[in-house]
């Protein structure tokens, strides 16, 4: 069925007192959404925070009437309204919608990550067969991008690699279909290692081959490889943890940090790693060397 969606233009401000109204009123789900694509990158913890100018959307049942609706906001908040508009948002199937806007998409000269749903490319390549569905990682973000094609660029047969913050899975799965004999994974989020764990199964691995451990509980180690695309501020923290993961002459690939943190985050690596020039990829870097 279609549905209205009534669209305000806030401040952070007001977001508390909107999203309580626009509930009362009657909607049935609130979403705030970035007016001006303003990045907002690695939050204090237990933090919300909002863009400068956010729009806020609220979805009602298509037999709602707009001006009474937005009659009632005015009498619940006991002000005039906020830039707003209202429109009806047709139905649609928006699983297969959504499945459709994901392509298989191609890293380096052998990789593919392939949609589970879909048919991969070249047979013959290494097809990683994905589920994006459940945790962060798809091959679609620069970061993960730039970290599945140095791992293409890599001679992996019968290294262990490590995958620090291994969200989806899909830079552990990577390495073993290209050559590793073990991958570790760890990641704060257990729904993160469960979803590793289902992608795992998806590409015919065996659990044994891909270890998934919350941090504590991993056990002492030193990979040939170690690859962490998580954010720079904590990859700044466990610099002394994350080369000490590293056999001497082993690799490592660090992503998920802007182009104005990539010094900062090299300079807390250069003691320990020769690193290589850092590569950019639209606003994003990579850090990569070799414990010295």
């Amino acid at each position: 069925m279609p549905w209205l969606q009534i669209r305000l233009a806030i401040s952070p401000e007001q977001a508390e007192t909107y999203e309580d109204a626009l509930l009362e009123v009657g909607a049935v789900s609130v979403t705030f959404m970035d007016a001006e694509d303003q990045p907002i990158f690695e939050p204090e913890l237990n933090t919300t925070p909002l863009w400068t100018h956010t729009h806020l959307l609220a979805l009602f049942e298509a037999d709602t009437q707009p001006d009474l609706a937005l009659a009632h906001l005015r009498l619940l908040t006991n002000a005039e309204l906020p830039e707003h508009s209202a429109e009806v948002i047709e139905d649609q199937d928006w699983e297969r919608s959504w499945m459709a806007d994901f392509q298989p998409m191609r890293f380096g000269q052998r990789l593919w990550i392939v949609p589970s749903w879909h048919a991969a490319p070249e047979p013959e390549a290494v097809n990683l067969l994905l589920d994006p569905g459940l945790a962060f990682g798809t091959g679609t973000h620069p970061t993960t991008a730039l970290c599945l094609e140095w791992l293409d660029g890599q001679d992996l047969k019968g290294c262990k690699v490590l995958d620090f913050g291994c969200g989806s899975g899909i830079l552990a799965i990577a390495a073993l279909l290209l050559g590793a004999d073990l991958a570790t994974g760890t990641d704060i989020d257990v729904q993160a290692l469960e979803a590793s764990r289902d992608n795992a199964g998806r590409n015919g691995l065996a659990a044994e081959r891909l270890p998934l451990y919350l941090p504590q509980d991993l056990p002492p180690q030193q990979a040939d490889v170690l690859v962490a695309n998580i954010l720079a501020g904590p990859l700044v923290e466990l610099a002394p943890q994350l080369a000490s993961l590293v056999k001497a002459g082993g690799r490592l690939a660090l992503s998920g940090i802007l182009a104005e943190q990539g010094e900062e985050v090299a300079a807390a690596y250069a003691e320990a790693f020769e690193l290589d020039p850092i590569a950019n990829r639209d606003g994003w870097v990579r850090i990569t060397g070799r414990r010295r």
